[in-house]
């Protein structure tokens, strides 16, 4: 009974050594608890803008085709130059379309003598029939020449009218203020009618930039146009790849009547003034649109305390017992060093803004300043 009560004595005592040990080893390895900075998540107003790529294009444009066929005998501008309404343009064959009128008018003046020396000889005639002093054949023969002599002069007017739109349309003018292009036919050029691109013109103050937003935005822009800001407002304003910022702001034209099937988006027009002439027709920029409601509130967070894996966000939310839980969130504008957070955290988180790169999903963490805002 002796020595089995001392073998029983001797076992629990090495297990307790062994534990003993153990518990030592554990706590030898252990690692200790990862040094942080935090920051309290909490809502707020913010002013940021929502970037929309867009193209330049101008409110008026025209492709300038001749209504007539002829050589070119004049060309009245520089290529790229600024035209004002009404100015000369392109020559076409004027002389001779010139030529054909006035032989066209001298036609007209013929027949209008001969109804003219008709219309006396009906006249005469119907006078000597009533005194029964000429044969009734006679009269009708003259009275028949009287309807053709008539139909002779509508005629001829007929032609005028058609050589005086055709001496019009061989030369152009410029139907609105803008800039041309470059010419696509030379001094000698055949042109043939309604077919021969002689060039473009398009209108370059203001400038129309058009985006397509989703459906969904549609309130929003509405609202916007109803209730505009002043002129001087940068509520909207644009740039280009973000190097260059145009120096002057929009304003909206008009919201398309309808949305695309397609691609379920509506296409917005702006209006910029281009008085500098920077924007040419084609540009590609990106619109910005001001968001500043003060009675939206946004959760934001410094964008330091952001993990990025796959293409997706996360962010380590500290909890009581001073451990770290990896968290999925969703982003939303970057306003300067901070960025909104639309999903995954709520007012009150406490998360980790330095030290991120050291921390793995359970680990434990010593924040120096926990819950206060760094």
């Amino acid at each position: 009974m002796n020595n089995s009560f001392r073998f029983i004595l001797v076992y629990v005592s090495g297990l307790l050594i062994l534990a003993s040990c153990t518990n030592k080893q554990q706590q030898q390895q252990a690692p200790p608890p990862v040094a942080v900075n935090t920051y309290q998540v909490q809502k707020g107003s913010a002013v940021y803008y929502d970037n929309y790529p867009a193209t330049v294009t101008a409110l008026n444009e025209i492709e300038l085709r001749a209504q007539v066929t002829g050589y070119v005998k004049g060309i009245f501008f520089n290529d790229g130059q600024h035209v004002s309404k009404g100015q000369k343009l392109y020559d076409i064959d004027h002389e001779t379309y010139q030529a054909a009128y006035n032989q066209a008018v001298a036609n007209m003046n013929v027949a209008l003598a001969n109804l003219d020396k008709a219309q006396q000889d009906a006249n005469r005639y119907t006078d000597l029939l009533k005194k029964d002093a000429i044969a009734r054949q006679v009269v009708d023969h003259a009275i028949t020449d009287l309807q053709a002599a008539k139909m002779q002069v509508a005629a001829s007017k007929a032609a005028v009218a058609r050589a005086e739109t055709d001496l019009k349309f061989s030369v152009l003018y410029a139907p609105f203020d803008g800039t041309i292009g470059v010419s696509q036919v030379k001094m000698g050029t055949l042109i043939s009618a309604n077919q021969t691109l002689l060039n473009t013109i398009s209108s370059d103050n203001p400038m129309a930039v058009d985006i397509a937003v989703d459906q969904s935005l549609i309130p929003r822009f509405t609202a916007l146009k109803a209730h505009p800001a002043p002129a001087s407002d940068s509520m909207f304003t644009m740039n280009f790849n973000d190097l260059y910022s145009y120096s002057l702001p929009g304003q909206i034209s008009f919201i398309d009547r309808a949305v695309d099937p397609q691609t379920s988006t509506i296409r917005i027009r702006f209006i910029f003034s281009n008085k500098d002439n920077m924007l040419k027709p084609g540009m590609s920029c990106n619109v910005r649109v001001k968001n500043n409601n003060p009675l939206q509130q946004f959760l934001l967070i410094p964008f330091k305390a952001v993990v990025e894996q796959m293409g997706e966000y996360f962010v380590f939310v500290v909890n009581v017992n001073q451990t770290v839980t990896e968290q999925k969130i969703t982003l939303g504008q970057r306003i300067n060093d901070k960025v909104v957070v639309r999903s995954g955290l709520k007012e009150g988180d406490i998360i980790v803004t330095d030290g991120v790169q050291k921390l793995r999903d359970g680990a434990k963490v010593q924040s120096v300043a926990p819950g206060l805002n760094k």
